[in-house]
């Protein structure tokens, strides 16, 4: 998640802070090059798939310095020889290997062009070695402008974490990134002095004590994407435990800062309240084979794969506010949550290019108030989603623009919710919803997608054409506004702020009875039974109101 505030003492704070945070999503309209061949699939990433990545690496505390290489295997689905890797200055790639024979590397901006000696044979296995080196960039607001974040804990020890949703993994490490392809499996080595521990993704394979220092290992298993990847080191202690899940035992680890294992382990139990409430929203959680963890960081948190990582003061709200001002947001940990609920969305099934974030942010700040919904009731979850609104600015579309790494509106996450929670009234079943979102992590399970297979799929499953449903709520800042006037026994609606052809149904209350309306673009017409009828509309969907 890229978050909207920074950090916060004061609620006084909390709207002048979000404002700030918006900027990170501000509109960008004059595209250069450099966005082209980050944001697109060039020639030279579309030639090969990703299938193994071995990221072995020396970090330098002191220095603040990273060195080492990324051993990169591929398939190739064409013959071609040259091999496009990015890595962001200042850091360096200072030689590419493949079959012992150091490769020429042409550099343009992040962009590093590898030209390959040998035959590339389709359907073959290569790999390349890439080594480089550097003092990556600093991350100043992590996680919003990402990089490294360099500090030290309250006993004086390196205290650091990696963060780069957006800016790209090739802040600090060199890589195919983008979203399109991820790798099938991969190792992460990290060597750090030996009185610190590194936790990455996925399970923990080996520690090797090397002089002063220990090399950490740890191998994913599942499909992964590049921003995804983590490096986290400290004084961490660790505590666990199994949570009976759908998928059988799952190992839920949690490292923390020495000083805070008491207090982390109260604080904690929201994970596996988490795990039960999300994996009867959305089925199985998705990485059994690398387990789960929760992981302290000195910035407030990130969905890192399979190492989550925790920075919300050992709060509850999001650092002890609520979001929607409904109080319901003081009841769990936002960051635990939220950052949890990306395992499902945005690590199972990832965007394919930055223009579909909203499919990351809308179902994952969703997940909140299904959370809600598993331990406190539909009401609770639905003042709470609704409350959410306060903070849409609808400033321009929630899709961005492809092609060049460009993110839609910030409103992809309160806005997202309330779409989709609208949509949950417009089925009018909840198990049917509930199995959508359990069908959307089953059928493109560690997939990446578009926005076009989420919404056909939605469509199909509901059965509900809902093409201008989304072509309204994510491609315009228009928000559907019901127009209604009461005369004598006749009660006239129609729609305005709306597309061609939207005509979504609305629930309303008429004198005590709930019903449905179909209103379109054009004056409709209902005979009421009184003068005096009562008329509500029903607050959990997301448009506006105008009385005649």
């Amino acid at each position: 998640m890229k978050y909207h505030i920074y950090t916060i003492i004061s609620f006084l704070l909390f709207p002048l802070v979000y404002a700030e945070a918006q900027e990170l999503f501000s509109s960008k309209n004059n595209f250069t090059r450099q966005d082209t061949l980050r944001g697109s699939i060039t020639p030279e990433r579309a030639w090969w798939d990703l299938t193994y990545y071995h990221l072995d690496i020396t970090v330098n505390p002191d220095e603040k310095y990273i060195s080492g290489k990324n051993t990169i295997q591929y398939k190739v689905l064409e013959n071609s020889s040259v091999m496009q890797i990015d890595l962001q200055p200042p850091l360096k790639i200072t030689k590419a290997i493949q079959n012992n024979k150091e490769l020429e590397i042409k550099h343009d901006g992040n962009a590093h062009f590898i030209t390959l000696v040998d035959v590339q044979n389709q359907n073959d296995i290569n790999s390349v070695d890439v080594y480089y080196e550097g003092h990556p960039k600093e991350a100043i607001r992590a996680p919003w402008d990402g990089g490294i974040t360099w500090t030290k804990d309250k006993n004086g020890n390196h205290f650091i974490a990696s963060s780069c949703q957006g800016l790209g993994a090739s802040v600090w490490w060199p890589c195919k990134d983008h979203m399109y392809d991820e790798v099938d499996s991969m190792l992460i080595s990290v060597n750090v002095p030996d009185h610190l521990t590194n936790i990455s993704n996925g399970r923990l394979r080996s520690v090797e004590q090397i002089g002063d220092t220990k090399t950490y290992t740890w191998i994913v298993k599942n499909p992964i994407n590049n921003y995804g990847v983590n490096i986290n080191i400290g004084d961490y202690v660790n505590f666990s435990e199994v949570y009976d899940g759908e998928g059988g035992n799952l190992d839920m680890n949690y490292y923390v800062l020495r000083y805070n294992l008491e207090k982390a382990k109260e604080h904690f139990k929201d994970a596996p309240k988490m795990m039960k409430a999300f994996e009867h929203w959305f089925g199985q959680y998705p990485f059994y084979a690398d387990s789960f963890k929760l992981v302290e960081v000195p910035y407030l948190g990130m969905e890192h794969q399979s190492s989550v990582t925790y920075g919300n003061q050992y709060k509850k709200g999001y650092l002890g506010n609520d979001w929607s001002g409904t109080g319901w947001g003081l009841k769990f940990d936002y960051i635990i949550i939220h950052e949890a609920g990306h395992e499902w969305f945005a690590n199972n099934i990832t965007y394919k290019d930055a223009a579909d974030m909203w499919i990351h942010e809308a179902f994952t700040c969703y997940s909140e108030s299904l959370f809600l919904d598993y331990y406190y009731g539909k009401k609770a979850a639905s003042e709470y989603v609704i409350g959410l609104r306060k903070n849409i600015i609808n400033d321009r579309p929630i899709i961005g623009i492809y092609n060049v790494n460009k993110e839609g509106s910030g409103d992809m996450y309160f806005k997202g919710a309330n779409i989709l929670h609208s949509l949950r009234q417009l089925i009018e079943d909840d198990e049917k919803w509930r199995q959508i979102l359990r069908g959307l992590n089953r059928t493109f399970y560690h997939q990446t997608v578009t926005t076009k297979q989420i919404e056909d799929y939605i469509s199909k499953e509901t059965g509900i054409d809902l093409t201008e449903y989304f072509n309204q709520y994510l491609r315009t800042i228009k928000i559907p506004t019901l127009e209604y006037k009461i005369e004598n026994k006749e009660l006239k609606y129609r729609w305005t702020n709306i597309i061609d052809k939207f005509d979504m149904p609305v629930q309303v209350t008429i004198n005590g009875k709930e019903e449905w309306l179909f209103p379109k673009a054009d004056w409709k017409t209902k005979t009421l039974d009184t003068k005096n009828a009562t008329f509500e509309i029903d607050p959990n969907f997301y448009i506006n109101s105008k009385k005649l």
